[in-house]
């Protein structure tokens, strides 16, 4: 307990909560109806007050440097733990790595937590505040899915419900004439976002050979009357690593045992091969064709056409089967 990570998923959460908002835009029309300006309203992180003591604090409206409207903030504000969303806590789950597949990764299974997010609208006009709303409330009934990689070692993406939760406005215009108005919508989220604890290893605690030892005899006896072992190893059912051994010189029906390829010295008796997802056992290797063992380990004996890929199926396949895929095993008596 207590070891260090840092999976940055509150960071994430945020990151992709502020993007949902960053590309709003405003347009104001003239008398006529024609489109004079179009402004991109700017979004930043950090509490409102910050940006009203800005304005305050620059009484000449005319200066470059005042802080311009309509502009939006976004913070976070609170954190709850969600009950409602609890699973077992001493359940785990295996996933690949995202980089390399043949590495297998487990974790306990994430605790619910929900974030809370406050949005600031501030603008001059009452039009360019409607505009910025409309923009948004369309898409919160009351929820909205982002789908955030919560741990990207692993690539465990997750659709987070973001919860429109309450709307308050505030007209802040106090002071005599010469005072700035600020027209202030807030909208308050929560999101339903998830944490992992620490990421181990679980590539060693995977199986992928036991033996299993029989010994019969009567109990008198020093020497059994029969000791027999039997082993099996994990063995890829597909290809997996895309290596082609040749194509189809004819069409295959469905109860074709022996098919016509284009360079049968690619292949091996005694192999198993992939030809378009169904497994099929090579029995013995001829001049231009091959005899085989349809339907094995129990895919589906299907057609196939002229040109089809004959794949291989080898012990690097093995390697690459992805986690929780349906393997089979190759067993041997000793």
């Amino acid at each position: 307990m207590f070891e260090y990570f840092y999976h940055e998923i509150f960071r994430r959460t945020i990151i992709s909560f502020g993007s949902l908002f960053n590309d709003i835009t405003i347009k104001h029309e003239n008398a006529d109806d024609v489109v004079t300006s179009q402004l991109r309203v700017p979004l930043a992180y950090g509490p409102t007050q910050k940006f009203l003591a800005r304005l305050k604090q620059s009484p000449d409206l005319n200066k470059s440097i005042a802080l311009t409207l309509p502009r939006m903030s976004f913070e976070f504000i609170g954190l709850q733990y969600d009950p409602s969303r609890k699973v077992t806590t001493t359940q785990r789950f295996t996933k690949g790595l995202a980089a390399d597949k043949t590495s297998i990764s487990k974790a306990y299974m994430p605790v619910p937590y929900n974030m809370t997010f406050e949005l600031s609208i501030m603008t001059k006009l009452n039009d360019d505040m409607l505009q910025i709303v409309e923009q948004i409330l369309p898409y919160f009934q009351p929820s909205y899915n982002m789908t955030i990689n919560l741990l990207e070692t692993i690539g465990e993406k997750r659709d987070i419900p973001v919860i429109l939760e309450s709307i308050v406005s505030k007209d802040d215009y106090e002071g005599d004439f010469t005072t700035r108005r600020a027209l202030i919508y807030t909208l308050r989220f929560s999101a339903k976002t998830y944490l992992f604890g620490p990421i181990s290893t679980a590539t060693a605690d995977i199986i992928t050979k036991s033996t299993v030892g029989f010994i019969a005899g009567n109990l008198s006896g020093t020497v059994p009357d029969r000791d027999v072992s039997y082993s099996t190893e994990r063995r890829a059912l597909k290809n997996y690593s895309g290596q082609i051994l040749t194509v189809l010189m004819d069409d295959v029906a469905v109860d074709d045992t022996v098919i016509k390829v284009v360079e049968p010295d690619n292949i091996t008796v005694d192999t198993y091969i992939d030809l378009d997802g169904e497994e099929v056992y090579v029995k013995s290797v001829g001049t231009d064709s091959i005899t085989v063992s349809r339907g094995q380990d129990g895919t589906t004996m299907t057609t196939h056409l002229n040109g089809a890929e004959i794949k291989s199926i080898t012990a690097a396949d093995a390697d690459l089967i992805p986690d929780g895929d349906d393997f089979g095993f190759s067993g041997a008596f000793g």
